[in-house]
């Protein structure tokens, strides 16, 4: 069953656990670019530095172009329910909050796509 990772820290290490890691860092370039929003996430970036970057991109997305990041959401498939759940009222929270569900959902692609082939 899907072990579904409590913060993006644990998220990130069970990525590079299991050898997964750069799996989720090519998902999310897709899938921004599904999205016509230009991100290209390097490889060779380190977990720390991918969890501060989406954070500032889904910030700036939130602020500036708030249906571009509608439609950001509904590509990836971020559940509806989730971000419902989410309390709006600190715009750097609620971007944290968010680049986690992002996370999440793209860590769900990935380790079924690896675990169900």
């Amino acid at each position: 069953m899907f072990p579904i990772p409590e913060n993006t820290d644990i998220l990130l290490a069970d990525a590079e656990k299991e050898n997964l890691y750069l799996n989720l860092i090519e998902q999310i370039n897709k899938d921004f670019n599904l999205a016509n929003e230009g991100i290209d996430f390097p490889l060779s970036i380190s977990p720390d530095e991918l969890k501060i970057q989406l954070h500032e991109k889904i910030y700036r997305m939130i602020q500036y172009k708030f249906a571009e990041y509608l439609n950001l959401l509904y590509i990836i498939d971020v559940s509806e329910i989730e971000i419902k759940k989410l309390d709006g009222s600190d715009l750097v929270i609620l971007a944290e909050q968010v680049a986690f569900l992002i996370l999440k959902r793209e860590w769900q692609k990935v380790w079924f796509r690896k675990n169900f082939k």
